[in-house]
Parts: C-alpha cells; sequence; structure tokens
C-alpha cells in the first residue's frame, strides 16, 4: 500500500511528508500512496461565523464510501479506538486524546477531494484547481481554526487505511492530534483510467 502527504494546517502550518508502507508478509505487490503532511498556506481566515453544529447522537452517514457497509460508523469507532490510547508517532509521544464526531461539513470536503484524484487521475493534497485542504474546508461551509488532511490510494477498506496511516509518522500525528474536534472520510472507487481502485481522503478539524 502507498501513503503520501498528509496536509495540517494549523492556522499557520504545516509539514510536506512522504512515506511509503510496504504491504504485508508474504510477497511482492505494489505499494499504495499515503498521505501525509503539508504547510499549506494559511486558509482565509473564516470570518466570524456559526461554528459547525456537532454530529448528531444517530449513526453518521458518508458521502462517498465506496460501497463499503457501517462506512462512517466504522471511520469513527476506529478513530476513536485508536486516539483512546497513548500513542507515539516517530519519536513523539501523544496522550490519549478526546473522541471525534463525524462532520458532514467536511465529508463533503474530503469527497471533493477523492472525487477530484479519481477524475484527474492524480494522488496529492492539492486539489486540480489548486485548493488546499484549508480552502476545500471553508468552501464547505466549516469555519475552522486547525485543518488536517490524511489521503491515501490503493486500500481496499477502512481498516487498511487506517492501518497504513498510523504507521506513518505524519498520518499518525494528525489522528493524535488532541485540538481536533471532527473528522470525516471519503473514499472513491478510481476506474479503469486510475492508477489505483479506492481513493481516500480523511479530513480532522476544529471549528
Amino acid at each position: 500500500m502507498n501513503l503520501r502527504h498528509t496536509a495540517t494546517a494549523t492556522s499557520v502550518l504545516a509539514t510536506l511528508l512522504l512515506a511509503s508502507c510496504g504491504g504485508g508478509g508474504g510477497g511482492g505487490g505494489g505499494g499504495v500512496p499515503l498521505g501525509l503532511g503539508v504547510p499549506a498556506a494559511p486558509a482565509p481566515a473564516p470570518a466570524p461565523a456559526t461554528a459547525p453544529a456537532p454530529a448528531p447522537a444517530s449513526a453518521p452517514t458518508a458521502l462517498e464510501s465506496c460501497g463499503l457497509p457501517d462506512f462512517a460508523q466504522d471511520t469513527i469507532t476506529r478513530v476513536n479506538q485508536f486516539r483512546s490510547e497513548a500513542r507515539t508517532c516517530g519519536t513523539t509521544q501523544f496522550p490519549a486524546a478526546a473522541p471525534l464526531s463525524w462532520n458532514t461539513r467536511l465529508d463533503t470536503a474530503a469527497a471533493r477531494q477523492s472525487n477530484d484524484m479519481v477524475a484527474k487521475n492524480f494522488f496529492d493534497h492539492t486539489g486540480s484547481d489548486g485548493s488546499t485542504v484549508g480552502v476545500r474546508v471553508t468552501d464547505a461551509g466549516y469555519a475552522w481554526s486547525g485543518v488536517a488532511e490524511n489521503i491515501a490510494a490503493g486500500q481496499t477498506s477502512v481498516a487498511s487505511a487506517m492501518n497504513s496511516w498510523q504507521l506513518s509518522e505524519g498520518h499518525c500525528r494528525n489522528l493524535m492530534g488532541a485540538s481536533y474536534k471532527h473528522v470525516a472520510l471519503a473514499c472513491v472507487r478510481g476506474t479503469s483510467a486510475n492508477a489505483y481502485p479506492f481513493y481516500w481522503t480523511m479530513v480532522l478539524a476544529t471549528p
């Protein structure tokens, strides 16, 4: 599997990292891209706006899920299980972090990037229109003070995408970010014209 950039913009910056995650035991096979941290130019400061309402108590639903069952709930469960214990990301220790809730505005931003990567056959945090994760989240109507993005391609389940990110320092840092309150994940299936069968975008943010 390969993992590529993880975009993180905590109001001001983030760092672009590339990582590749080898497949499981036993044999050959290509890698899957994973996305890691990018210093994005800070998105325009959001105008005073009403902060997004917390996700409802009912089961969240995902805009783009690759047809995988219980996609949003599976994502929330896995993310919050990971955050529930102290973790070491690279050389940095992170204490356990509070659980996140699903946010439909972040879902819209994540789906936009995954659909764009499939439509234009690329793999990057920068959209084909030049947008950054901060811009996409703002365009989706979420007034953020911190935002991060993990991308991946080729993984065929929420579990495999999460495993890839958990093993990558920059992605792990995003997953354990104590300031984040909301999350969403999008998966869009590639076509015969694409390099990978699945394109994943996770967005984490705090209002």
